[in-house]
């Protein structure tokens, strides 16, 4: 793996040519794809870790945000500009771009096309039963009539 310095200085020009993402945004993905790695070579009973798919960080990037960040993850990824799935991908590509990481020849950016909505993923478990979306008072669904 490259130096910090390395690193950084990529995502500086990186950043400076495309300025959707904040740097921020980079070293983020930087540590999901660490801890991702870590987490599914444990799960696979691997010693080192394999290769794996789009999907497979998506899944392992929502519990790294809700474990690192808890309920404000939503407010820091979409400081960064990350707002979809999409964006993690484009990140993906464009740090792959820059050979700063690798991928395999069947990835793809579709890969990380609407897996999940970060609504969902990163408000909704925070949320009490009664706010979320389909759930009236006492988080009974509205549609649902109570016994009497």
């Amino acid at each position: 793996m490259q130096t910090l310095d390395h690193f950084e200085a990529t995502i500086r020009k990186i950043t400076r040519r495309d300025s959707r993402y904040a740097p921020g945004a980079f070293l983020f993905i930087r540590e999901a794809l660490a801890y991702t790695q870590k987490n599914l070579s444990s799960k696979r009973g691997q010693s080192r870790p394999e290769h794996f798919t789009g999907q497979d960080f998506l899944g392992e990037v929502r519990d790294y945000v809700v474990k690192v960040y808890g309920p404000l993850g939503f407010y820091v990824l979409s400081e960064w500009g990350i707002h979809c799935c999409e964006d993690i991908g484009a990140i993906v590509y464009l740090m792959v771009d820059a050979n700063l990481i690798s991928k395999s020849e069947g990835d793809s950016r579709n890969d990380f096309s609407a897996i999940y909505d970060f609504r969902e993923a990163f408000v909704w478990p925070f949320l009490p039963p009664s706010m979320l979306p389909g759930r009236g008072r006492g988080g009974r669904a509205r549609n649902v009539r109570a016994r009497s």
